[in-house]
């Protein structure tokens, strides 16, 4: 199940820090502090993906995991 955690974790904590990055520079009250927000952001997106990914990691071992 790690591994495929790990996978799942590689892209969707990139699509979510991505997408958090996007809302800082698209926003122009945020991009103006955008040296300070962009590390957080893209940090936050990543840590945010943990549980997600091990959540989808869980339904997916499920899912394939041969029945006994």
């Amino acid at each position: 199940m790690w591994k495929i955690a790990t996978l799942v974790w590689i892209v969707l904590g990139t699509t979510l820090a991505g997408s958090a990055l996007m809302v800082v520079l698209a926003m122009p009250s945020l991009a103006s502090q955008g040296m300070k927000l962009i590390p957080i952001v893209s940090l936050a997106g990543f840590a945010v993906a943990i549980p997600l990914a091990i959540w989808i990691a869980k339904r997916i071992e499920a899912l394939t995991a041969p029945r006994a």
